[in-house]
């Protein structure tokens, strides 16, 4: 069975317009079993009350940003080891240094083309085929 059909993936984003670009990535990938979120600290609590096997985050979001999740992520035992990939339109290297030395595995920036979105999970999780 492919790793697709198995992957299960929280997308986290306040934009309505990114969940959606995110979504159609995902959808062209094969990817179904996708959750959404469109707030950080909602995200954190469902995905320490049931952990998926990717999140897929924007930094810019009110309240709870994206780095602050992947910290909360990784400082709960339960949710420590979520692949974690970071969508930004501010990919500097101040952020991208402090989403290094806080766990994240990847990040993306905006915009992004399905192929480039399919090439930044599998680098986190392998082939998906």
């Amino acid at each position: 069975m492919p790793l697709k059909s198995q992957l299960h993936i929280m997308v986290v984003d306040d934009m309505a317009v990114s969940r959606g670009l995110i979504e159609q990535a995902l959808d062209w990938a094969g990817i179904t079993k996708v959750q959404y979120e469109a707030n950080g600290e909602k995200a954190l609590n469902r995905l320490i009350a049931a952990p998926v096997h990717l999140v897929i985050s924007d930094y810019n979001m009110p309240g709870m940003d994206g780095l602050q999740l992947l910290e909360g992520l990784r400082s709960n035992k339960a949710t420590q080891r979520i692949g974690f990939i970071l969508v930004t339109g501010t990919a500097n290297r101040e952020l991208i240094q402090r989403g290094i030395a806080a766990g994240m595995n990847n990040f993306i920036a905006k915009p992004f083309t399905k192929e480039a979105m399919l090439r930044s999970i599998e680098l986190v999780t392998g082939k998906l085929t």
